[in-house]
């Protein structure tokens, strides 16, 4: 039996280190997990449960070398468009209720991504009681760095996360001041699905967040985790 059309190809981002790639099944994003960024969006930044939106695995844009930043499209539909700097955790395996303890044992690796956002699309949203898909979803929205396996670097609690705009500093805060941390984070969402070898988890932005325009140049990096930047086009 053959496909009526060409299957899509597998998405797969770079393990530092190796000539090898990490094959992206789903994208799960947390929301609002700094609880500076969460005061900011004019939200309590206390330990709510959380919640996550998803992007599509083809939302992934590779903009893994510092020197030379990935031309990235400034997307359509929008006038408003935020960066959100991110750690980036990759899975190796999954299940569903995954205890705390055991949760970092699916861990295959961590990264460093941005979370683009439509602001002005997802606010709209909002307001009207409408999902957030093409605030959060849209082509390109995933530019990530390469992956670094914990096998190498660990897993990292704490440690700068940094994002600066043409050499200026947006976003700055630890690891150390995730609401909910990444063992948390992967029991939690594997109680609403069942995580599996592939998934990504973008855990959330700290404060900072802002808007950018075409010509502008995003570089960040989480200390132990690689880099990530890009221009917009």
């Amino acid at each position: 039996m053959a496909y009526v059309v060409t299957p899509p190809a597998t998405v797969g981002v770079p393990v530092n280190g190796t000539g090898d790639l990490f094959p992206v099944r789903r994208i799960f994003c947390v929301g609002r997990n700094y609880a500076a960024h969460a005061r900011e969006m004019g939200h309590d930044p206390d330990r709510e449960p959380p919640f996550f939106f998803t992007k599509p695995a083809d939302a992934i844009v590779i903009c893994a070398d510092p020197k030379n930043p990935t031309k990235v499209a400034y997307p359509s539909a929008t006038k408003n468009l935020h960066h959100e700097m991110e750690l980036v955790v990759a899975l190796k395996s999954g299940g569903t209720n995954i205890p705390v303890d055991k949760a970092l044992d699916h861990v295959f690796g961590y990264g460093v991504g941005l979370d683009m956002t439509r602001r002005d699309l997802q606010n709209q949203a909002k307001d009207m009681g409408r999902p957030w898909d093409m605030g959060k979803g849209f082509d390109q929205s995933a530019p990530i760095g390469e992956i670094f396996p914990a096998s190498r670097i660990g897993h990292p609690s704490k440690g700068t996360i940094q994002l600066d705009v043409n050499g200026k500093t947006r976003q700055k805060s630890d690891l150390n001041a995730l609401i909910w941390s990444v063992p948390e984070t992967i029991s939690y969402l594997s109680g609403l699905v069942a995580l599996a070898a592939g998934d990504l988890i973008y855990t959330g932005t700290p404060d900072g967040v802002a808007a950018v325009v075409k010509g502008d140049t995003l570089a960040g990096f989480v200390d132990g985790c690689g880099t990530v930047t890009c221009t917009l086009v």
